[in-house]
């Protein structure tokens, strides 16, 4: 055998992909390609599928009122993704200026939360922002601060508030990545030639993170925009996204077709904004 794997080289590396190969066949094509076929097929009278091909199913996801949730999705993904990126980018660039010693401790801290179900954490904020039980609006109306609760559950600010309390962390790290390798030198020279702070980070720091931006705002948008537990939770069953149609369409419509048509659809965007990530990273190894 080893005496084979020496003529064949090729055949040695195929053997080594096949068990990670495999798995992705049964557990990853196989399913996807499942969900491709239901998505042409008719919904059967009492939930199932009927083997009668259609493209009703992809006609329909353009309806008003499906296309308005969409674009809502869209819309809460993207504030999501730069309201992390306003708070994770000075995060990540502080935590690049401190002691080697502190930074492994700090990247801990930021990464405890995780180690809770995210479940978990969508309930506790629940705890907190309930219009009339909530802690916030108790304590600001037992302390006489404001007289009328304040409407911060069962909207899209909470949404935005558990979706960007959820996935925060991930902006930062692969922005910690970028500004860690960014080369001090570049900006004590342009400190020496009398530049600005504000130029410094224009022209230096912000290019050079540039791919940490990319990789960040992508890590986030991509669950942000099929997310379906915090705007059950948090939104009240008042503010829906993508998410929870999908959910929906298989759990309680029990209509399989629509719901893998959806789902197809929402893969199609995640996967544009993938080879948009891809086509920028390449872009930047280029310059």
């Amino acid at each position: 055998m080893q005496r084979f794997f020496r003529r064949h080289p090729s055949s040695q590396a195929w053997a080594l992909l096949a068990p990670s190969g495999l798995f992705l066949l049964v557990f990853f094509i196989a399913p996807l390609f499942i969900v491709l076929i239901y998505s042409f097929l008719e919904r059967g009278t009492y939930g199932g599928v009927i083997w009668q091909f259609t493209a009703e199913n992809f006609q329909r996801v353009f309806d008003a009122l499906y296309l308005n949730v969409f674009l809502r999705s869209v819309y809460i993904a993207v504030i999501t993704t730069v309201v992390c990126l306003l708070m994770g980018y000075p995060l990540a660039y502080w935590l690049t200026t401190r002691p080697p010693s502190q930074r492994s401790l700090l990247l801990l801290l930021l990464m405890i939360p995780f180690w809770t179900n995210f479940l978990i954490r969508t309930y506790a904020w629940l705890t907190l922002l309930r219009t009339n039980t909530g802690l916030i609006n108790v304590t600001l109306m037992s302390l006489g601060i404001i007289e009328k609760p304040l409407p911060l559950f069962a909207n899209d600010f909470a949404i935005v508030l558990g979706l960007v309390y959820g996935w925060l962390p991930v902006m930062v790290l692969p922005l910690y990545a970028a500004l860690e390798r960014l080369d001090r030198s570049l900006i004590e020279a342009a400190e020496d030639l009398y530049a600005t702070g504000f130029h410094v980070f224009r022209k230096i720091i912000w290019p050079l993170s540039l791919p940490g931006v990319v990789a960040g705002s992508m890590l986030v948008f991509i669950p942000a925009i099929g997310s379906f537990v915090t705007p059950a939770i948090l939104g009240g069953g008042k503010s829906l996204m993508i998410g929870n149609i999908i959910s929906n369409q298989f759990l309680a419509a029990h209509d399989w077709p629509f719901g893998s048509a959806l789902s197809m659809i929402m893969m199609l965007v995640m996967l544009a904004a993938t080879l948009f990530y891809f086509r920028s990273a390449l872009r930047e190894d280029a310059v």
